[in-house]
């Protein structure tokens, strides 16, 4: 017997809630692809004290010589009847806060900014992944999918990519945020939703999960993975990639009064308060085993604070977390540490101002531990 339907959580603390219900599908349109698979090749900033970070464009940034039509995989302007007009009106009417743009449907339920920075950043992190995993998308035994999911999809640049990889696939890319390119391939499209609701797909459809950096984003994880559970087919796969926001050393270069020790522990409490974890990176196999998942599959790995490493992978991964940090960190923590924590804008300014400072310094080996963690369902669901 399939695992039962957990019921509809309490609606989760946000800083600015609504009332508006899940699941916003965005219609298409013909035309031509402009393909995204190519990793950003950002200048450094101007006072930063590291080389730009390699370019490894070998596996995924040779797209754009492909010559290839797509759907639009998003259009407001398709958005039928008045009820939908108002609504796609409201997911379009971002807040402003502290000079970044934020979505607007669901306001305040996530902590970071979706303007043309944070996008940057999002795609950072994406190339990142890339090179930790060897230029492979995912680590889960995924051969023919039909139905995939990509929960949290953000600038949409993973489940183009899959889209690619899998041209008899259909990939659906959700967020709360439609900041997802205009053109892309014809077997991918993007829907506005909030994964933390109960979700709306059809049971036992999706062959393959892929859920990335939803820390801080999920009030109830235990719900989250039994919907997850739900609408995987059986036999189909989950696959979770997170990291820690707390830094650590394998040596002595980082002492107990350190910065990093009072960054990790504050991103913690933020998150306690807004009453979405950022420590699911350690939780995630317990979980999946807890929502009914088998043979699950833990890969730790390193991100590096900075290109101290003498590995060259290490190093390469670590220039670009640090310009990954340097950049985003104020889009990261200012609503966190304003909205949240209630503190000033000077205050919260100096606390990252500070971060900036110690990720120059190369004589602290510091980095951010993370997990790969996927599992299967299996092909006779529970009793």
């Amino acid at each position: 017997m399939a695992a039962p339907s957990p019921p509809k959580p309490d609606a989760p603390f946000g800083l600015h809630s609504t009332g508006q219900d899940s699941a916003v599908q965005i219609a298409d349109d013909a035309g031509p692809l402009v393909p995204l698979s190519s990793p950003p090749v950002p200048p450094a900033p101007q006072d930063a004290p590291y080389p730009e970070p390699e370019g490894e464009g070998d596996a995924e940034g040779d797209a754009e010589e492909q010559d290839f039509h797509s759907d639009s995989g998003f259009d407001s302007g398709s958005l039928l009847g008045d009820e939908t007009d108002t609504l796609a009106s409201s997911i379009l009417n971002y807040r402003i806060e502290n000079g970044r743009q934020y979505h607007a449907y669901r306001d305040g339920a996530y902590w970071g900014p979706n303007d043309e920075k944070a996008k940057e950043i999002l795609d950072f992190a994406h190339h990142m992944y890339l090179l930790t995993l060897d230029h492979k998308l995912f680590l889960a035994p995924i051969t023919d999918p039909q139905n995939v999911l990509d929960v949290g999809t953000g600038t949409g640049i993973w489940s183009i990519d899959v889209a690619d990889q899998f041209p008899g696939a259909t990939v659906t890319g959700t967020d709360l945020s439609p900041i997802q390119p205009e053109w892309v391939p014809p077997n991918c499209h993007f829907e506005i939703d909030d994964v933390t609701l109960n979700w709306t797909f059809p049971p036992d459809h999706f062959d393959f999960i892929h859920i990335r950096e939803l820390f801080g984003c999920i009030p109830d994880w235990d719900f989250f993975f039994q919907q997850a559970y739900e609408h995987t087919k059986p036999g189909g796969w989950i696959e979770i990639v997170e990291h820690s926001v707390q830094p650590i050393a394998d040596d002595d270069t980082m002492g107990p009064d350190h910065f990093f020790h009072l960054w990790g522990t504050t991103v913690v409490e933020m998150g306690k308060i807004f009453g979405k974890s950022f420590t699911i990176w350690s939780e995630s196999k317990e979980r999946m085993e807890r929502a009914g998942f088998v043979d699950v599959v833990v890969v730790d790995y390193k991100w590096p604070m900075n290109g101290w490493p003498q590995d060259r992978k290490l190093k390469n991964i670590g220039r670009w977390n640090q310009l990954r940090l340097h950049e985003g960190i104020e889009g990261f923590m200012i609503r966190l540490l304003t909205q949240v924590g209630g503190w000033s804008i000077a205050r919260a300014q100096l606390f990252l101002a500070e971060m900036r400072r110690e990720l120059k310094n190369y004589k602290t080996h510091a980095y951010l531990p993370g997990t790969v963690v996927y599992g299967r369902k299996p092909l006779r669901s529970r009793s």
